[in-house]
């Protein structure tokens, strides 16, 4: 794994746990439980999707354009199966609070690379 995709990792999941620690504060035990399980769903998602993208480096541009297409289908395929897992088993769900950790890693993960990229 690369420096840079460790980097959003861990930019990730503290994210996730400031998130997971003020809606504990507002909603108490299961909103801050539910937070960290929905930006949970999204890095790991996102971490098994890097190893489909991830791939030889010089090929010509359709093979890598079909290589992220797949990742990125693995990468939601992943992220609704955990989603659909928690909705499920978890019956203290706080969807809101879901939705807002959730949310909060999907939008770090492209704010992350192009931030990371651009200190390189």
């Amino acid at each position: 794994m690369d420096q840079v995709f460790k980097r959003m990792i861990k930019m990730q999941i503290v994210a996730i746990l400031i998130v997971g620690f003020a809606t504990f504060a507002f909603a108490g035990l299961h909103g801050g439980l539910s937070a960290i399980a929905g930006g949970f769903a999204a890095i790991v998602g996102g971490y098994f999707a890097s190893f489909v993208a991830s791939g030889k480096p010089h090929q010509d541009a359709s093979s890598v354009l079909i290589r992220l297409i797949k990742a990125e289908a693995l990468k939601i395929l992943i992220i609704v199966l955990m989603l659909w897992l928690t909705f499920k088993l978890y019956k203290e769900l706080v969807p809101i609070a879901l939705i807002l950790g959730l949310a909060t890693v999907a939008l770090l993960s492209g704010a992350a690379l192009s931030g990371i990229h651009d200190k390189k």
